[in-house]
């Protein structure tokens, strides 16, 4: 495969992750998931959304490969395929953190 080609679809597969990462509830949900795996009923009660929409948001985050889920009798669970992705969402938390200290400290100059 010529370099390019790899980059793409590299790129491709860095935007797809971003996608499925990119509505609140979905991470929430891999929040949610960061100390292991939970049955599809406590993440209803963690999340407080309805089973279908849940259902929607996970099926979202099952494409994209970022979670598992098995059936365990009437049970549906769901797991993090990898746990670098709690790593990842930190890594945003203080890249976001950072920027939104830097706009505060704008503010207030503004002010002065």
């Amino acid at each position: 495969m010529p370099q390019g080609a790899q980059s793409d679809a590299l790129r491709r597969f860095k935007a797809d992750v971003f996608l499925a990462l990119g509505h609140p509830t979905r991470i929430f949900i891999l929040e949610c998931l960061g100390d292991g795996e939970k049955p599809v009923s406590v993440l209803i009660e963690r999340i407080g959304i309805e089973p279908a929409n849940l259902s929607q948001h996970l099926a979202v985050l099952r494409a994209k490969r970022l979670v598992t889920n098995r059936k365990d009798g009437h049970q549906v669970f769901y797991a993090l395929r990898d746990p670098l992705l709690i790593e990842l969402l930190d890594v945003a938390r203080r890249y976001f953190q950072g920027h939104l200290e830097e706009a505060l400290a704008m503010l207030k100059e503004m002010e002065l």
